[in-house]
């Protein structure tokens, strides 16, 4: 009996499903996830690199910049990061490691809150949690929006700027809703720096 014909019929269905599938797998879908991952995560479709008022790439939105000198004084010109254990250094990730009830961490809280009230001019009873502790990564460039608020006197006065107009900055990096971290608004300390260095320089 001759079996070609046959041979031929499940040659042609299995060629048939190929191209199917290379459709459907190989172009349909891969565009699809594209597309969802420009809509819901640019970060991650994109890349994090952030560039400055003349185009060139400048940071990572996603990484704290420096903005200690190495004495580990906060530079007055820019808002400053969450602290770091890691000092802000990118190959170094780290916590401190240090848990709730140690005294180390406890100091340290202390010391923080004392700096940054000497350093913005307010109460230490008006110093936002998170200048004073670390995050787990401790690259974390969100900030509270009360700690961002907290710094625009003296970021406004150091570059010649008036309240009004970085206050203005802070609120537009506000993310809400969904694109805040667990829901709680917060500003990116990093994005926000580059834009006060792209309205200082006019």
């Amino acid at each position: 009996m001759n079996t070609l014909p046959g041979y031929f019929r499940q040659a042609g269905t299995a060629l048939r499903f190929l191209l199917l599938a290379t459709v459907v797998l190989g172009l349909i879908y891969p565009l699809a996830i594209f597309g969802i991952g420009q809509a819901v995560a640019p970060f991650q479709a994109n890349g994090s690199i952030v560039k400055d008022a003349a185009g060139k790439p400048a940071a990572s939105a996603l990484i704290a910049q420096v903005s200690a000198n190495d004495a580990g004084t906060q530079n007055p010109l820019w808002f400053h990061a969450r602290p770091s254990a890691a000092k802000w250094d990118p190959g170094a990730s780290t916590a401190s490691n240090l848990g709730p009830n140690d005294p180390k961490l406890l100091d340290a809280v202390k010391a923080n809150r004392a700096a940054v009230a000497a350093a913005e001019g307010v109460k230490e009873s008006d110093v936002p949690a998170d200048a004073v502790t670390a995050s787990g990564s401790g690259l974390d460039p969100q900030i509270s929006v009360a700690y961002a608020r907290l710094q625009v006197p003296r970021v406004a006065k150091a570059h010649g700027l008036s309240p009004e107009t970085v206050q203005a900055m802070v609120d537009r990096r506000t993310v809400t809703g969904l694109e805040a971290f667990l829901g709680q608004p917060s500003v990116n300390v990093t994005e926000l720096n580059l834009d006060v260095v792209a309205v200082a320089a006019k």
